[in-house]
């Protein structure tokens, strides 16, 4: 492919595609902390932002370096977002559970869990490498600058979508928050197996 307005708008609706996962995500977290700081909302987004950008250019030089390796592991890849997602998600929720009726501050999501939740959504970008194997490589890297850029964007909607509903409904935010996570891991891992 080259440059032209086609590669933007395909890059564009790429992330968009790829961020629905950080932006449930990103949800359940501005619910679970609905006082979240927008220096912590930024971090969040940012972290999310470079694990999209990060994981299709790992494709992209999984198929220009070690293709037949990368193939064996994709089969994988829904197993891992599953495990993954239905380790934070319920941890969350058990957290939501025993936490209920209690008026002090809801805990944030640590960097630890904030990092796995940005493992386990762009785990599924891995694939993108093979869409993208026909750029080059400068191509390729700004095809990932702007899917971490749409990805920012949406995550940043989605924590304060997730703010907003987090201040109204602050019983009962961490235990969906933790369903979100719960749902979006067998989503990952249906779409994946079949």
């Amino acid at each position: 492919m080259e440059w032209s307005i086609l590669f933007f708008i395909n890059s564009v609706l790429l992330g968009v595609g790829l961020a629905m996962d950080a932006f449930s995500v990103s949800l359940a977290n501005g619910l679970n902390e609905p006082a979240m700081k927008k220096q912590r909302m930024c971090g969040i987004a940012g972290v999310f932002a470079f694990f999209q950008a990060f994981m299709p250019m790992t494709g992209w030089i999984c198929v220009h370096t070690i293709l037949r390796y990368f193939q064996a592991f994709e089969k994988l890849i829904p197993w891992i977002a599953l495990v993954l997602l239905l380790f934070i998600g319920g941890k969350m929720l058990s957290e939501g559970i025993r936490s209920q009726g209690d008026e002090t501050q809801k805990p944030e999501v640590g960097i630890a869990a904030l990092l796995v939740q940005g493992v386990a959504t762009s785990i599924d970008a891995l694939s993108v490498g093979f869409t993208i194997a026909g750029y080059g490589f400068i191509m390729a890297s700004v095809c990932a600058l702007i899917i971490a850029a749409v990805t920012f964007a949406v995550c940043m909607i989605g924590l304060t979508i997730g703010k907003k509903f987090g201040t109204r409904f602050s019983d009962c935010a961490a235990i969906l928050g933790g369903v979100i996570l719960i749902v979006i891991g067998l989503e990952i891992f249906i779409a994946g197996v079949i």
